[in-house]
This record gives structure tokens, C-alpha cells and sequence, in this order.
């Protein structure tokens, strides 16, 4: 069953920092001194309403301390501007990275918030020319953003697709090529890649990746895990996650407890190889 509490924080995260680094972790912190291996990605990765994240799960099946490196809504772009938690990737015996969408991302169209990377914070005069008559002070959220424009007009919206694609690409191949330790890119969805489309759909995530962007990463990775949660897991949805009534929205959308320890599961064999 669903944990459904009143009001918000129904769990205890143990948010935790690492050195001079501004960006916030789900603890318990990890001892660096000692050999770990780094998970790096987003909302999935922290866990955001799991009580046990794969990460965690990873630790006790791999019997190697894992420190859980994901943000909320974090994009490329959040690792790539913090030295500290590069290093600290970097130094681990091996790297899992998520692939997170494409919207959270700054790009020549408009600019996002440096840690918390799905804050929309401004748009370009490349982005006003685009849009003439969007009025941008009413847009916080990146998501927000790009369903509106793309309501307002699909053929504009695919130039705005299009920059960022590639800039994705462009940062996650920076991301992939920071990182010296054995790296595993991880695609966690219901499906596997998209092929490239004519149209964007904003209702799949990760949110505009498709199987072309992961060809142009991929070699770049010491190796690539496709999770494509078994029916089973999906059909197990929320149950054992944790949320207040305002939540439950926002939890149906991510991958329950059940999905986490299939990923785990699938990770361990991967990981003790390149261990």
C-alpha cells in the first residue's frame, strides 16, 4: 500500500552535502575516504518518495558503500557546473549515470536555474523572437514552459526541440568524459528510446531523449543498462511509496519501490564485473 500522510515530508531524506559543494544529497552520507562506488542523476536516483532507493538497495548486493549523488530535477548541467561533486564521482570504483530529459538544461533559447535545474529563470532574445506573443513572467518551471510553447505552435516549438537535443548531447558527452572511472549510462523508462520523431511528445520521459541522442552518448560510457521495469513492477505502482494526499500525482508519475529493486537487481551483476 501508499503511505498517505497529511502535509508534506512524509519522509526523512537525511539530505547531506559533500565538501563545498551547494548541492543538497539523500543521505546517509557516504565515507569517501573508503572505496564506494557513485550514483549520479535525478529525481529517480535520489528516490523521491521511495523509503529504500536503488541506490541503497545496490549497497547491501554489491556489499560496496554507494553514494546516492541523484538531485530532483536535476539535469547534466547541475554535475557539470560542480567541480566537488565531479571529483567526488570521478574518484568512485565505478559511476552509474541516469539518462534525465532534456528540458532541464540552459541552451541558447533560455536559461535555467544552476542547482536546481527544472527553474526556469529566463528566456533569450533568440527565444522572444520565436515567440512574440508569449508573455515569459509567467513561467518558474521548465515543463510548464514547453507544453505552453507547444501549444502555442508545434512547428516553432520543434526549433526550440531541436537546440535542446543537441545541447543535451553536447553536456552529457562533457558529463561522460569528466568522469575517469568505469561509467554505466542507465536508461530507466517504460519503453526503450523513441525513435526521432517529427513531432516532439512531452508526454514521454525521459522528456525528449530519443534512441539517436543515446547512440551519440553511448560509446562514451563504459557500458549502457536499457531498464524496462517488468509489468509486474509497473502494476505494483505506488504501493510502499511514501506521500501526502498533495503528492500523489506527482508519485504515480515515478517508479515505485518494486521498480527499484528490479534496477538494483539488474545494476548488480553489472557493477561487480567492473568492480
Amino acid at each position: 500500500m501508499a503511505y498517505a500522510f497529511p502535509g508534506a515530508g512524509t519522509l526523512d531524506y537525511a539530505p547531506c552535502s559533500y565538501g563545498a559543494s551547494r548541492l543538497h544529497f539523500r543521505g546517509p552520507k557516504c565515507d569517501v575516504t573508503e572505496p564506494y562506488v557513485a550514483c549520479l542523476g535525478g529525481t529517480e536516483t535520489y528516490g523521491k518518495f521511495i523509503p529504500v532507493p536503488f541506490p541503497e538497495l545496490l549497497e547491501d548486493m554489491i556489499e560496496v558503500q554507494v553514494a546516492n549523488l541523484g538531485c530532483i530535477n536535476a539535469g547534466p548541467e547541475a554535475f557539470l557546473r560542480d567541480k566537488e561533486i565531479l571529483a567526488l564521482a570521478g574518484g568512485a570504483r565505478a559511476c552509474v549515470v541516469q539518462v534525465t530529459g532534456a528540458q532541464n538544461l540552459t541552451n541558447r533559447y533560455y536559461a535555467v536555474h544552476p542547482r536546481r535545474n527544472d527553474r526556469f529563470t529566463s528566456p533569450s532574445p533568440l527565444l522572444r523572437k520565436l515567440f512574440r506573443q508569449v508573455d515569459f513572467t509567467e513561467f518558474s518551471f521548465t515543463r510548464h514552459l514547453l507544453h505552453v510553447l507547444q501549444r502555442h505552435s508545434a512547428d516553432r516549438f520543434e526549433v526550440l526541440a531541436e537546440e535542446l537535443r543537441a545541447a543535451w548531447v553536447l553536456r552529457m558527452q562533457a558529463l561522460l568524459q569528466a568522469l575517469p572511472c568505469p561509467t554505466v549510462l542507465l536508461w530507466l523508462a517504460e519503453g526503450p528510446p523513441p525513435a526521432p520523431g517529427r513531432r516532439a511528445n512531452l508526454s514521454v520521459e525521459p522528456m525528449l531523449i530519443d534512441a539517436e541522442m543515446i547512440a551519440a552518448v553511448r560509446p562514451l560510457a563504459t557500458t549502457y543498462v536499457e531498464m524496462i521495469p517488468s509489468a509486474a513492477a509497473r502494476e505494483k505502482g505506488a504501493e510502499g511509496m511514501a506521500f501526502g494526499p498533495l503528492d500523489a500525482p506527482a508519485a504515480a508519475s515515478l517508479p515505485g519501490p518494486a521498480v527499484h529493486y528490479e534496477l538494483a537487481r539488474r545494476l548488480t551483476p553489472v557493477l561487480q564485473r567492473l568492480l
